[in-house]
């Protein structure tokens, strides 16, 4: 294994780090595992008749090709640093604006309630809310604009500011 290593290390190497852009750690790995592959496999070798050197750098070659296509199917990894910048969602902060919204709404009549409900919460336009509030579709539009206009208000009572 050492002679295979003096023979053919230093030139495999050089192929692999071009392969490999020049980032030196991978074309180590690269060859390190070209190496132990080659040592499993020194048996079935026939280094009398030739050179290992050309099946060495196939193996490498495929090694490289095989780390790249594993590189595309998995998610591009970003450092830790970077990921320190963005700015994080704390739990309790979405937790406490849902009590507050939950709140503000609570303080609502029933009547803008179930409009802001069935028009923002569950989608619907309001000439999709009129039947299920049993309203005409232009009460569900005068609801909804002084519904909007009371949540408005009980939020800034609570602190929310726009």
């Amino acid at each position: 294994m050492r002679a295979l290593y003096r023979e053919h290390a230093g030139p495999l190497y050089g192929m692999v780090l071009h392969l490999v852009g020049g980032d030196r750690q991978r074309a180590e790995d690269v060859v390190q595992e070209t190496l132990v592959r080659a040592w499993r496999h020194l048996d079935r070798l026939d280094t009398e008749h030739g050179s290992l050197r050309p099946w060495l750098a196939t193996v490498a070659r495929r090694i490289v090709v095989d780390g790249h296509r594993g590189d595309l199917a998995r998610p591009r990894e970003v450092p830790d640093s970077v990921l320190e910048r963005l700015p994080a969602e704390d739990e309790l902060d979405r937790t406490l604006r849902l009590m507050t919204i939950t709140d503000a709404l609570d303080s609502l009549s029933e009547a803008h309630r179930r409009t802001i409900t069935e028009t923002y919460l569950r989608g619907r336009t309001p000439t999709e809310a009129a039947p299920v509030l049993g309203v005409p579709a232009g009460t569900v539009r005068s609801r909804l604009h002084y519904a909007l206009r009371a949540l408005r208000l009980a939020l800034e009572e609570r602190g929310v500011t726009p």
